[in-house]
């Protein structure tokens, strides 16, 4: 078959024919192999050809028509053949980046690693603990902030950036949402420019990549369309082994840009992985652990923390029985984003907060460290939203895993500590007596230069007077608010838990009571238990509503509690 010979050598006589499975043939060898008899199944892959021929397919005088295209040997895009030939031993065929030079330029504006970008405020909820008193709980915010964008540093503004595209092209992505992928894909691909890296991997039963990180030139635009417009859907679906491939493709690159990320296009139903090792389960984000560590920074160990990469993944959903839970699990641990592309138009804001989050990253592999300052001060919980955090040596120690941060981005981290009585007869000598309650210290890797910034300890203190004043005995807004979110969050994962267990009734009440008590949160609370009124409306659009107010506002202890329900997403309505 001259597939298997090459379809593209100087020799093509009469140009190539282009299955919808993107396989290529010389016009008179699909005549001679019998495909353009009633057989519709590519001779190569055996993929089943859905499309139906039509006005567009050329018809050979000595055969009946079939569904290829004929495109003349001169129009074959320069990279088409990279879709049928082997996938190389390694990823390292990568197009160089756009200009050194460039990259170069940046590394000498950007700041140096003595200049803090990155600042850090810690606010105790009261300003003042009585001498005599001991706490249990009193919470620290902590607040980071990036610098504002385009103003102190614009060399970080729309920077080079390689981007992992990993498609979905199972059976359950056939028909509408496939052509809304494909819809979706080449809108990410014309808003790319040449200083972008594109690579793009489609995955069914088995993931493969199909165009090497090419630049977006007009010439890698027209490439990567190509690639795109030529799949169809048939298969399982297998996302382990497709973000698999996307990370090998990053990883294994000649070449880096500063800021890495993959995006990922499907419904989310992974079926390689539900029934084979989890039966049990309807949600199955155990797959999880099966991930590389740099999507899943939770399973590394503690000496690769500060060597492996991490890559965001930007999880993008499609069809209304789509899999939330687990696309949302993926895009949390990874750091990444959730988005649910219903139609065309929701796809601009997603590309918007794909391409802004990465553009604007200042900083990678941002750790935050917090060590108890006094005898007897104990670190009970900390609640950093999707960061993954731990607590060690009897609560003396803790530290966060924030991984990028971006300009103009705030992050808040909640740290609940216990505090003992104020100490000895000499410690209490006075009422202006000042206790240190933590020692805070960060770094990062700034990312163009690669230089390493540590900060220095910044302490946070309160007073310890015999007797407090009114003012004292206030809790800090911030920190107030702080509290509140928290608690409509958990509020939300209740009434989740409620509602996928068919009590609808029980989650919508207890949404209402805590709307009542959460001021600041009582609208959406309220928007949420509209959306609670009937299981098809819970099912078409309020788990997904919930589950983004939970990614958003609540903690990764918050999240987990789903992915060990045994309910299926999409099952019948109940009797309610």
């Amino acid at each position: 078959m001259c597939h298997l010979l090459g379809a593209y050598g100087k020799g093509a006589r009469s140009g190539c024919r282009y299955s919808e499975c993107a396989h290529s043939f010389h016009s008179s060898c699909v005549g001679n192999s019998g495909v353009a008899c009633d057989n519709y199944l590519c001779p190569v892959c055996l993929a089943e050809w859905n499309d139906v021929p039509n006005s567009n397919t050329v018809t050979d005088s000595n055969s009946s028509p079939n569904p290829f295209n004929q495109v003349p040997e001169s129009q074959v895009p320069v990279h088409s053949h990279v879709m049928d030939e082997p996938e190389p031993i390694r990823f390292s065929d990568d197009e160089p980046l756009l200009l050194p030079m460039v990259t170069a330029d940046l590394m000498s504006s950007a700041p140096s690693a003595d200049l803090q970008i990155v600042s850090i405020n810690a606010i105790p909820e009261r300003v003042a603990v009585a001498s005599s008193e001991s706490v249990s709980e009193f919470d620290v915010l902590i607040t980071i902030t990036g610098p504002p964008p385009l103003t102190e540093f614009p060399q970080f503004h729309g920077g080079p950036i390689d981007l992992v595209t990993v498609l979905d092209i199972s059976g359950s992505m056939h028909g509408s949402k496939l052509a809304l992928l494909k819809s979706a894909v080449v809108f990410f691909i014309d808003n790319l420019g040449p200083s972008h890296r594109l690579s793009i991997v489609s995955f069914s039963t088995h993931a493969r990549r199909i165009l090497p990180l090419r630049r977006m030139t007009e010439e890698g635009r027209e490439n990567a369309k190509w690639c795109v417009n030529s799949l169809s859907a048939r298969g399982s679906t297998n996302i382990v082994e497709a973000l698999k491939k996307g990370v090998q493709v990053l990883d294994e690159r000649r070449h880096q840009d500063p800021v890495s990320g993959i995006v990922l296009f499907s419904d989310g139903r992974d079926t390689c992985y539900r029934d084979t090792h989890f039966p049990h389960t309807g949600h199955h984000p155990q797959y999880l652990h099966l991930l590389p560590g740099s999507l899943n920074p939770k399973i590394r160990g503690i000496e690769d923390h500060d060597q492996l990469q991490t890559y965001p993944v930007y999880s993008l959903c499609f069809g209304t029985d789509h899999d939330p839970f687990s696309m949302h699990a993926i895009s949390v641990v990874s750091g990444g984003s959730f988005s649910y592309i219903e139609s065309d138009e929701c796809v601009e804001e997603a590309f918007d907060s794909c391409i802004e989050s990465l553009s604007t990253v200042i900083g990678q592999e941002l750790h935050l460290r917090v060590t108890s300052a006094s005898h007897g001060v104990r670190i009970r919980s900390i609640s950093s939203k999707i960061y993954a955090s731990e607590i060690c040596n009897q609560g003396s120690r803790g530290s966060i895993n924030v991984g990028n941060i971006c300009a103009d981005d705030d992050t808040d981290i909640l740290i609940n500590l216990s505090i003992p009585v104020f100490g000895s007869i000499e410690d209490n000598k006075n009422d202006s007596n000042t206790m240190h309650l933590l020692h805070i210290t960060y770094s990062y890797t700034e990312f163009v230069s690669k230089q390493m910034v540590q900060s220095d300890v910044r302490p946070v203190t309160i007073r310890r007077p015999k007797s407090l004043s009114p003012r004292e005995m206030t809790v800090h807004e911030d920190v107030d608010k702080e509290k509140n979110r928290l608690l409509a969050a958990e509020s939300v994962t209740e009434a989740l838990q409620m509602a996928e267990t068919r009590d609808l009734t029980g989650a919508r009440t207890l949404l209402q009571d805590r709307s009542l008590i959460l001021t600041d949160s009582s609208s959406w609370l309220k928007d949420l238990q509209e959306k609670m009124v009937s299981r098809e409306l819970y099912e078409s659009d309020g788990r997904r509503c919930a589950l983004e107010y939970i990614y958003l506002h609540g903690t990764p202890n918050m999240a987990n509690k789903f992915h060990q329900l045994s309910k299926k997403v999409g099952s019948p309505p109940s009797e309610e």
